[in-house]
C-alpha cells in the first residue's frame, strides 16, 4: 500500500532525507522511528504529496505521489506534526468545511460520530482557539479519520493527549488495523510502537535497520539466558562451551548466556552447571526492549559518521 523507492529529499544543501526505500503491506502497523531531525515528519509530508521529492519515487495506494496526487489525497488521512485548524471556527464548522471538499454523504452524521468518539461533542459549538493542545490534537485525528480512508499517517498521534485519551487513541488505532487499515505511525514514544506496531523502520536521514521488533532484538541482542546463582563463580563461564552456546559472561553474580535457541539449550545448559556443583536460583530469558535496540542502532550509526 506504501513503497517508497531511493526517496530523497533537500532543503538547499540540507538533505532531510535521504535514499529512503521501505514498504507498508495492506494492514499493516509501520513504525518510523529515529531522532528529532531523522526525517520522519518529512517523509510522511511527501508520502501525503505536501511535499515533492527532490529524487527518487513513491506510490501510495497504487498511485505515485508526484503524478497522481489529488487520488492519493483522496484515499490517506494525514495527521501532521503541528496540525493546522481554523481556530476562529468551532470544533464541528472545522470539520464540515473538510467533509465537503472530500465530498462525504451525510457529514453530519459522520462528524458527530468522530466528535463523539473523542469526547468533543459537548465542545463541538465552541472556537478551537479555546481548546487544550490535547483537545486540538483530538479533533485533528477525527479530521484524518472523517473520510475514513483505508491509508493513515499519524504523526505523533498522542502527542500532547493525557494518559486517558492516549490509551483510548492507541486502542483506536489497533481497532482501524483489525478494520484493514494500513497505518504509517511516527512516534517517540518507544513502548507504544512496540505496542502496536508490525514492523519498525529506524531512520536517521537514511534507513538505518527494518524488521519486526523480535527480529531487531534477535539480530542485535541474539537470545539471552539469565542464570541466577547462589555461589556465583567467575571462572565457571569457561566451563560452558556447549553446543548451541554462543558466549557467556558474569556479572552481578549471575551469567548471562547468548543462546542459539533458549528451549533446546537451556535443559543442557542447566545439566552441565549442575555437574559443576552450581546452585541455581532462577533461570529466565533476558528481557530486551525495543527501546534498547533503538539506542543501540543509533548509537552504533552516530560512531560510523
Amino acid at each position: 500500500m506504501i513503497e517508497t523507492a531511493g526517496l530523497t529529499r533537500k532543503f538547499g544543501d540540507v538533505i532531510a532525507v535521504e535514499d529512503l526505500s521501505f514498504a507498508v503491506s495492506e494492514g499493516e502497523i509501520v513504525a518510523l522511528l529515529g531522532p528529532n531531525g531523522a526525517g520522519k515528519t518529512t517523509t510522511v509530508r511527501m508520502l501525503s504529496c505536501l511535499i515533492a521529492p527532490t529524487a527518487g519515487r513513491a506510490w501510495v495506494g497504487g498511485y505515485e505521489v508526484h503524478q497522481d496526487p489529488t487520488a492519493v489525497r483522496a484515499i490517506v488521512g494525514v495527521l501532521t506534526e503541528t496540525p493546522g485548524l481554523y481556530k476562529r471556527l468551532s470544533a464541528q464548522h472545522n470539520l464540515r468545511f473538510f467533509a465537503e471538499l472530500y465530498g462525504i454523504p451525510d457529514p453530519d452524521r459522520r462528524i458527530e460520530k468522530y466528535l463523539r468518539f473523542f469526547g468533543l461533542w459537548a465542545r463541538r459549538d465552541e472556537p478551537v482557539a479555546a481548546f487544550s493542545k490535547g483537545m486540538r490534537q483530538k479533533l485533528a485525528l477525527a479530521r484524518a479519520l472523517l473520510h475514513e480512508p483505508k491509508i493513515l499517517l499519524l504523526d505523533e498521534p498522542t502527542a500532547g493527549l493525557d494518559p486517558e485519551s492516549a490509551k483510548s487513541v492507541r486502542e483506536f488505532i489497533a481497532e482501524l488495523k483489525g478494520e484493514g487499515r494500513t497505518i504509517l505511525l511516527c512516534t517517540h514514544n518507544l513502548p507504544e510502537a512496540e505496542r502496536l506496531c508490525d514492523r519498525i523502520v529506524l531512520l536517521r536521514t537514511r534507513l538505518i535497520a527494518e524488521g519486526t521488533p523480535e527480529e531487531l532484538k534477535r539480530r542485535l541482542f541474539g537470545s539471552r539466558v539469565v542464570v541466577e546463582l547462589a555461589n556465583p563463580r567467575p571462572e565457571i563461564v569457561e566451563e560452558l562451551r556447549l553446543p548451541g552456546v554462543k558466549s557467556a559472561e558474569h556479572s552481578d553474580g549471575k551469567l548471562w548466556v547468548e543462546v542459539e535457541d533458549p528451549r533446546f539449550v537451556n535443559p543442557i545448559l542447566v545439566r552441565r552447571l549442575v555437574e559443576l556443583g552450581a546452585e541455581i536460583i532462577s533461570v529466565r530469558e533476558a528481557e530486551t526492549s525495543l527501546e534498547d535496540v533503538y539506542h543501540e542502532l543509533m548509537e552504533g550509526d552516530s560512531a560510523q559518521d
